[in-house]
């Protein structure tokens, strides 16, 4: 497996790390890949689409809490806004993903809660 370059705790701290609920989740509209979610972060909801849809169902994420990078800059995908992004752990075979796991706290936590 290939690693990244090493970091700075000063470069990790600049990862804003939260707990979210999904609240919504719906196939994207212009892309097989890709589900939009509406998530709340407790203060805000936003909108992040992610590439699991072979891996879930819009319905069982509904009420999932996961875990977010919020202060990743927003950026279009496939016309959508993604304001964040989701952490997630890939399953593989060699170079192929077999599996993809949405990271989620082990207890429910407030939305909005840090994660560090």
């Amino acid at each position: 497996m290939q690693t990244k370059p090493e970091i700075t705790y000063d470069d990790f701290a600049k990862i804003d790390l939260r707990v979210a609920t999904i609240v919504e989740a719906m196939e994207h509209p212009n892309a097989d890949r890709l589900l939009k979610l509406q998530i709340d972060l407790g203060e805000e909801k936003r909108q992040i689409c992610a590439g699991i849809k072979a891996y879930y169902s819009p319905e069982e994420l509904i009420g999932k809490q996961i875990i977010v990078v919020a202060n990743l800059a927003p950026r279009k995908i496939r016309g959508e806004e993604s304001n964040g992004m989701l952490l997630a752990a890939s399953n593989m075979d060699g170079e192929e993903v077999t599996d993809v796991i949405v990271l989620s706290p082990s207890k429910p936590a407030n939305p909005g809660s840090t994660v560090g």
